[in-house]
């Protein structure tokens, strides 16, 4: 055992976090302690980014007009994807794929614009600013299943309606509609699976060793 190592008890409510962690689509309409919201946030900057750029900005929407109209623009995709979805159309428009008129806080995670300033960490891999976004946003999700807060990330959404929406500046880029509130209850397994829409595959599937083509 490691001299830094956490002790059992701790080491068992971190994996907890994340075993339990659920992409939510069903909220209550209560509000969420300010204190509580605050903390979710921190976690959120305490993420590792490359080059220490902290690629994240997070828009609170607070006015009801605009969550409606947030709301819409993700309608408005949420019908477009049923119809590229072909055979399985009727079945996609059954599940609820967002919370947005329900939950207690609405945050849009986006990328800063200038990005191309930052080099370090990015020369050949750019895309890394949306990986250290997305450790953020991470974060966000395993300290609000600490708090026993939900949070549902919606990307069914056209970036350039949101970008003027919410009055961004060019070369930004909206990433992640965040639905955060307090809820029923937690969802056994992922929502997908419950709505037997498809099936979770185990790890041994997606590890390799030394070579794509060794399956470990």
């Amino acid at each position: 055992m490691s001299d830094f190592s956490y002790t059992q008890k701790e080491k068992e409510s971190v994996y907890k976090a994340m075993a339990e962690r659920r992409d939510i689509r069903h909220f209550t309409n209560d509000a969420i302690d300010e204190k509580v919201f605050k903390r979710i946030l921190s976690a959120a900057h305490m993420a590792p980014s490359v080059g220490l750029m902290q690629p994240w900005r997070f828009i609170r929407i607070t006015d009801q007009a605009i969550r409606q109209a947030i709301f819409t623009i993700v309608d408005q995709e949420r019908l477009a994807t049923a119809d590229a979805l072909g055979k399985r159309k009727e079945e996609f428009l059954k599940l609820k794929v967002e919370g947005i008129l329900q939950c207690g806080e609405l945050v849009v995670a986006a990328l800063p614009d200038k990005r191309e300033q930052h080099v370090f960490g990015r020369r050949t891999l750019p895309e890394m600013d949306l990986a250290s976004l997305s450790c953020a946003i991470q974060n966000m999700w395993l300290a609000a299943r600490v708090e026993g807060i939900g949070m549902g990330w919606v990307s069914m959404f056209d970036p350039i309606e949101l970008m003027k929406l919410l009055n961004m500046p060019e070369g930004s880029q909206p990433v992640a509609i965040l639905c955060i509130g307090h809820v029923e209850a937690f969802y056994e397994k992922p929502m997908l699976v419950l709505e037997k829409w498809t099936e979770e595959k185990p790890l041994e599937e997606f590890l390799f060793e030394n070579n794509w083509q060794n399956k470990a």
